[in-house]
């Protein structure tokens, strides 16, 4: 009984069911599939198996164990200084996209390479392509308007026999284009994905890093080295942060609304929701939902919306069969 409620307090329950991440790191497992995580596991203060979560280096080898133990992808690599995704946050939202689809599916998630599902910030990792194709057989276009980045997930793609024919990165030549430029005339997509760049400007961003930093015990002295630890210029800022971002693509989105079936996106900071709301109503969304998330004592949510009423999007479903 005691050993019961034990694991009960070590699985992470705010996570999706379906999320293979549910429970605490099995570095005993990990470092059997990837030996390369074994020189960075050490007993911490409560004599658990963990990493030094400040250590970039570290966090990428995690990474790289993660990806080979639970979804069949051995060669993965970012560039120096690119943003280095927590998995299990990241999966949750692949996930709650696939419930998603399936409210205008009867209830039925979606699966196989007929779903096509647009990513909007693919970065080098390639992240939300992998863990879509592996979990549901996805097929994916990424577009990213940082060049190594769209040739980095390309490396990624073509290295993993996993993957090959289910991704497809693009570059997005404008800096004002989400979707212009990506979307072709007579592409459809069942779901859009985004993570939008978070912070407002440069100065804003290497704030945030700092106090990531410090967060994760960084030393002052080390500030200086780690200003891009989790991202470069194109993941972490825009002009006018997430909030102006996503209500482009919301304008954006208009343009294209009958080639898309669900559009999502990441909105980290609740403050930005009542502006976001407000352009949704301004385009004539037909339905726009709130996805709540949790990892740990963080909390996150995804807004979908689609210009498909009901009747639509069963006819819409009806193709995936």
């Amino acid at each position: 009984m005691a050993q019961e409620e034990q694991n009960n307090r070590k699985e992470k329950s705010e996570l999706h069911p379906r999320n293979k991440h549910r429970s605490r790191y099995n570095f005993k497992q990990l470092t059997a599939t990837s030996k390369e995580l074994k020189r960075f596991v050490f007993k911490n203060e409560h004599n658990d198996d963990s990493i030094d979560f400040a250590d970039q280096n570290a966090v990428k080898a995690l990474n790289r164990a993660l990806l080979k133990h639970y979804y069949d992808v051995s060669q993965w690599d970012i560039p120096k200084d690119y943003l280095c995704p927590p998995i299990p946050g990241r999966a949750d939202y692949i996930h709650y996209v696939a419930d998603l689809l399936g409210s205008s599916n009867k209830g039925k998630n979606p699966t196989g390479p007929n779903i096509n599902v647009l990513d909007i910030g693919i970065g080098a990792n390639c992240i939300y392509p992998i863990i879509g194709h592996r979990e549901y057989g996805w097929s994916f276009v990424g577009s990213d308007i940082d060049p190594l980045s769209v040739e980095a997930a390309k490396r990624i793609v073509e290295a993993n026999k996993s993957l090959q024919g289910a991704i497809e990165a693009r570059l997005q030549g404008s800096k004002m284009g989400i979707f212009r430029g990506i979307v072709g005339r007579t592409e459809r997509f069942d779901a859009v994905v985004c993570n939008p760049p978070f912070h407002s400007s440069l100065k804003e961003a290497e704030q945030g890093t700092r106090q990531k930093w410090r967060n994760l015990g960084g030393g002052e002295k080390e500030v200086k080295h780690v200003l891009n630890f989790g991202g470069n210029k194109a993941e972490l800022w825009c002009p006018g942060g997430e909030r102006a971002f996503v209500e482009q693509m919301i304008i954006q989105s208009e343009q294209i609304k009958n080639q898309v079936l669900w559009f999502t996106s990441l909105v980290s900071k609740s403050a930005n929701l009542k502006s976001i709301y407000n352009a949704l109503i301004k385009v004539n969304a037909f339905e726009v939902r709130t996805v709540q998330m949790s990892q740990g004592q963080k909390i996150s949510r995804f807004v979908a919306w689609t210009f498909h009423d009901e009747a639509a999007q069963a006819r819409w479903a009806k193709e995936w069969k």
